[in-house]
């Protein structure tokens, strides 16, 4: 889900269906730009969990060598 090319793929596949079935290129832009957005808060959103998990594991691991 944090890989930028499988979301630059989905927005491309959505944007050319969109232009397909007779949508305005104008339109299909707008589309692309919010997955993209959407895009770059999941892999925030993910990385950040990864890190917080990461440093709640160490720290237990801490307190547990003491």
């Amino acid at each position: 889900m944090t890989s930028r090319k499988l979301w630059t793929a989905v927005a491309s596949f959505v944007s050319m269906m969109i232009v397909a079935t007779g949508g305005a290129e104008n339109t299909a832009t707008q589309v692309t730009a919010l997955i993209m957005a959407g895009a770059s808060v999941v892999a925030y959103i993910i990385g950040e969990g990864l890190t917080d998990s990461a440093n709640i594991g160490l720290e237990e691991g801490e307190v547990t060598e003491e």
